[in-house]
């Protein structure tokens, strides 16, 4: 840890004004932008300390969304995603407007429902140089696309990969009413007949071990 400062003392906690929300070292928080209308930025808080003054200030490690790193957002990153960055800042305690949750990727798939104060991470990212840690990630479908958590599925009964419905030629509707899929390479495409259940879903935490690996797909 740190060493604090002289004139400065540590803090156990901080209350957010206005609010009966406790801050704590290792919580994630939202703290206000200086522009108006946009999103909050995102932290976690890795010290909190005072002046003599009483002025609060805490230590904060970034994150970024996928549009602010070098790569930009691309098509499989989440609208929740979140990387943890190696950037490191001090800021005044009073921009902090909330707090939030950064789930891990796999606890972030087992949620039934997510709010919006829910986030996800699976990388680190190095803001000086833009590579991310890990540079290898598990892809899926024709497309070799890592997954978006965002985006529905479904299963081949052969191989056990999953596959996006428009990858396949039909729509989100049409994949809902499969009874069961099988790909080309497992078998002939007459399998895959509607029967009126479903059985496309998104991809459960248990089944993101990965059959292909592609470098730098961050």
């Amino acid at each position: 840890m740190a060493k604090t400062r002289p004139g400065k003392r540590d803090l156990d906690s901080f209350t957010i004004k206005g609010s009966n929300k406790v801050v704590r070292a290792g919580d994630c928080v939202l703290l206000r932008p200086p522009e108006n209308g946009k999103a909050p930025y995102v932290a976690r808080v890795e010290k909190i300390e005072a002046d003599t003054r009483n002025n609060h200030k805490v230590k904060v490690r970034w994150y970024y969304r996928p549009e602010e790193s070098l790569g930009g957002r691309r098509q499989f990153h989440g609208s929740k995603e979140l990387f943890l960055s190696d950037h490191y800042d001090v800021q005044s305690a009073h921009t902090i407007e909330g707090k939030c949750v950064v789930h891990s990727f796999k606890n972030y798939t087992k949620l039934e429902s997510v709010g919006l104060e829910d986030y996800f991470c699976r990388f680190e990212y190095k803001a000086t140089t833009g590579a991310f840690v890990p540079d290898r990630v598990a892809v899926y479908c024709k497309c070799e696309m890592p997954y978006n958590p965002d985006d529905l599925m479904i299963q081949c009964e052969g191989c056990r990969d999953w596959f996006h419905p428009a990858c396949l030629g039909m729509t989100i509707e049409q994949a809902k009413l499969l009874d069961l899929f099988v790909c080309t390479d497992c078998g002939s495409p007459d399998v895959n007949k509607p029967q009126g259940a479903s059985t496309a879903s998104p991809i459960p935490s248990v089944k993101t071990e990965a059959k292909r690996l592609k470098k730098d797909a961050a």
